[in-house]
């Protein structure tokens, strides 16, 4: 009889491949045969070792996604990583999205998809989430998980965001003090960024009408979604009523379940609860991969 077990590959390697004529960089582990490839995107200020910190592999979505038998891109957003001397390339949202697009498929270029693709994204991460779930191309992924990602800000930084965006010749506010609270949250080694920091493209740093924007791009996703906000968060309005507000914005969603992840920072997945938080989506990713959704009586119910 024939194992349906995966078969693993071991460690975390980096790979680069062409889009195009512009390099795209990732981190991948995975398995020989997945149960599902999961693509995640990181937020700003860092790369994709936000998802595979050095030296704890503890904190590590990709060794623990591995092990229990997921493939893992943690794709270097478009801007950063190898593509970082190319952002004349990827100045417009249409072209950050096609990029990535064609750089999943490269990597995939030969690779078992098991039963298909989930995108796993993390603050700024969660824009291009939403625009590849939202595409046609994007109609035959798994579903999405988007964590660090609010509908509006926390008031420890509504204030500096609402004066940035009025001035754009202001520069842009300092937000590592509420990005990286509570110190507590963290492993010392990992608090700040340190050991996971890059410099963030231009466009990131461009007032834009965010919740307009993110609104237009959410009710266009058709595939299940899993919401996370920290314990501690401090960018966003957290709590139930930032996580029931945000998940109102995705209307044509078959299923939503919401989460508040306890110990956590903003930075969920190297905080010190990362496993906890990691183990959790990977139900939901592993239900997905599975065509599991809501009970017939429960059509459009909202799981807490």
């Amino acid at each position: 009889m024939t194992s349906t077990e995966p078969e693993l590959v071991t460690g975390v390697h980096r790979e680069v491949v062409d889009v195009h004529g512009v390099p795209a960089s990732a981190l991948v582990a995975g398995a020989a045969r997945p149960r599902a490839v999961i693509l995640a995107l990181h937020g700003g200020a860092t790369d994709s070792r936000y998802f595979d910190h050095p030296g704890h592999p503890g904190l590590s979505l990709l060794r623990t996604a591995a092990a229990a038998g997921f493939t893992v891109i943690a794709l270097d957003r478009p801007g950063y990583g190898s593509s970082a001397g190319h952002q004349e390339h990827l100045q417009t949202p249409g072209q950050r999205a096609d990029f990535a697009f064609a750089a999943l498929d490269t990597f995939l270029d030969g690779r078992d998809r098991g039963a298909g693709v989930f995108l796993w994204a993390h603050s700024a991460g969660c824009e291009l989430t939403v625009r590849m779930a939202g595409d046609p191309r994007g109609a035959g992924l798994l579903g999405v998980e988007l964590a660090g990602m609010g509908r509006t800000h926390h008031p420890h930084v509504l204030t500096a965001m609402e004066e940035w965006r009025r001035d754009p010749s202001r520069s842009r506010p300092d937000l590592r003090g509420v990005l990286w609270d509570p110190p507590h949250a963290y492993p010392s080694e990992v608090w700040g960024g340190r050991g996971i920091g890059a410099a963030s493209p231009s466009y990131e740093g461009r007032p834009e009408q965010w919740q307009e924007v993110f609104a237009r791009l959410a009710e266009r996703v058709p595939v299940p979604v899993h919401i996370t906000l920290a314990e501690y968060e401090q960018v966003w309005a957290n709590g139930p009523d930032g996580l029931a507000d945000l998940a109102a914005l995705f209307t044509a969603a078959p299923r939503l379940v919401l989460h508040e992840q306890a110990g956590a920072g903003h930075n969920t997945s190297v905080s010190r609860t990362a496993l906890a938080y990691h183990l959790r989506v990977l139900a939901f990713v592993e239900e997905c991969a599975l065509g599991v959704s809501a009970l017939p009586a429960e059509k459009g119910h909202r799981d807490g």
